[in-house]
């Protein structure tokens, strides 16, 4: 019998079987920010099926932006147009959809704010209109991997659809509103971004699980000359809406150090049920399918949280022997003549990096070729030149703004495509040895986003010649 505390989102009045055309029909409706991953695209195809007056704007120039275009080619109520924003766009709506990434400042959206236009994060969005009982993770690490564990375990309990949603590639949350049935569960990965539009609508998922708090993102919230500190505490604000506004009846499952964090926060009761996990939860012979000693946090903090839905711990261990991992978080692809390839794409921060090492390296042997490199987060580097010297027999590093900050002293072969860097790694491997890309910076130069770096890696392991 699976249990989640019942629901009372304030901000939402909506039935579970309501006819969505009903709320957006005529609606003038500014889409802002909808990338090329098709979150955005499905998002906007969905308000137009559902009657809105659809205006696209993003300041990326149009032959930038043409894919998603052509996507919403079939819908005569999208318009769009590129280029610098104007502020008429936002205060003449009835409702602003933001996209990731958007300053914290925009004077846009200040301007929209001022003019009473709701402010809207798909997300969020999906928790008003849907109502249905959301299982939320965040944190800087891990949150994808204990999203999609405890989405894993809840589909082989029940046997039935369980929703996945929030920051999933190519999943847009608004077209999964059609998806939602009486009973509907929801599980869903929100990073920092996503959390705003849930600290607009003032509502946080039933069971929240805040996984870890590091550096990262600081390139963003330090926007406007902000201290690091100054950018740290903002950014810990946006995460802490998974529990802002939980009701007595939530659960948080979380580390006792963000517990300690989440308790100076200003304005925040913690009434509801807290649960701290550690690694001492998973038994050092329970069967996980990723390496790592924080892959086995990641599993304590989907036990604690599938332990509050009463999940039993025979099911709860068994779904977790036969997760089969995430995709661009130390997945591995096999061997090419003895040397065992890990894809570990989504490692988008020099600790990041640091765990994959950690994870598949021998420190005595110095057994890994590491691919690295890519664009500067603001993030300091040093622990991870640290640990590639225990770790690397030899680092092959992609091009970028934080590739140029540790070139110098790592005297890595930098190297200009991912075929190249392919190339270069595989020729260096022996048998016994590891093949480990985790870039410790983010894709932003050299490619348009994580997912086409993480797709060319896997492509160049899999092409015949290489």
């Amino acid at each position: 019998m699976i249990y989640l505390p019942v629901v009372n989102f304030e901000n939402s009045s909506m039935m579970l079987n309501m006819h969505f055309e009903s709320v957006f029909r005529g609606k003038k409706i500014t889409v802002m920010r909808i990338g090329l991953l098709g979150r955005g695209v499905g998002d906007a195809a969905f308000l137009a099926e559902m009657g809105a007056d659809v205006h696209v704007v993003d300041d990326a120039p149009a032959e930038v932006m043409q894919p998603s275009v052509d996507a919403l080619k079939e819908y005569n109520n999208v318009r769009f147009t590129f280029g610098p924003y104007q502020e008429g766009y936002f205060t003449e709506a009835d409702c602003v959809l933001v996209g990731a990434g958007a300053p914290l400042e925009m004077p846009v959206l200040e301007a929209a704010r001022v003019a009473g236009v709701p402010l809207k994060q798909s997300a969020a969005w999906f928790a008003e209109l849907s109502n249905v009982p959301i299982i939320g993770v965040t944190g800087t690490r891990g949150k994808s991997t204990v999203t999609h564990m405890i989405h894993h375990v809840l589909s082989e309990v029940t046997g039935e659809k369980i929703l996945l949603g929030g920051n999933v590639r190519g999943v847009s949350n608004l077209q999964l509103l059609k998806e939602v049935q009486e009973d509907s569960l929801c599980v869903m990965e929100l990073d920092s971004w996503q959390l705003q539009g849930f600290g607009w609508a003032k509502l946080s998922p039933q069971i929240a699980v805040f996984t870890n708090f590091m550096e990262d993102h600081l390139n963003y919230y330090q926007a406007g000359g902000r201290s690091k500190a100054e950018a740290m505490k903002l950014y810990f604000e946006d995460k802490a809406n998974i529990f802002r506004y939980q009701e007595e009846s939530g659960v948080l499952v979380t580390t006792p150090e963000v517990f300690e964090q989440a308790k100076s926060l200003k304005g925040i009761s913690l009434g509801q049920e807290v649960i701290l996990a550690d690694a001492s939860s998973i038994s050092e012979d329970s069967l996980l399918s990723m390496p790592g000693e924080h892959n086995r946090l990641n599993a304590a903090l989907a036990y604690e949280a599938l332990r509050a839905m009463s999940v039993s711990d025979e099911e709860i261990f068994s779904g977790l022997a036969s997760f089969p991992g995430v995709p661009g978080r130390l997945e591995y692809l096999g061997e090419r003549d003895g040397v065992k390839i890990y894809n570990d794409n989504n490692a988008t921060t020099p600790h990041a990096t640091v765990r994959g090492l950690q994870a598949v390296g021998n420190a005595d042997d110095q057994n890994v070729i590491l691919i690295a490199g890519g664009a500067y987060k603001n993030i300091d580097p040093t622990s991870l030149l640290d640990e590639i010297t225990k770790y690397c027999k030899k680092v092959v590093l992609l091009p970028g703004t934080g590739t140029d900050l540790i070139k110098k002293q790592l005297q890595a072969d930098v190297v200009e495509s991912m075929a190249e860097a392919v190339t270069a790694g595989l020729a260096a491997g022996e048998p016994g040895d590891v093949l480990l890309f985790s870039p410790g910076f983010a894709s932003f130069g050299l490619f348009k986003n994580e997912y086409e770096r993480n797709d060319a890696f896997v492509q160049c392991i899999n092409q015949a010649d290489i």
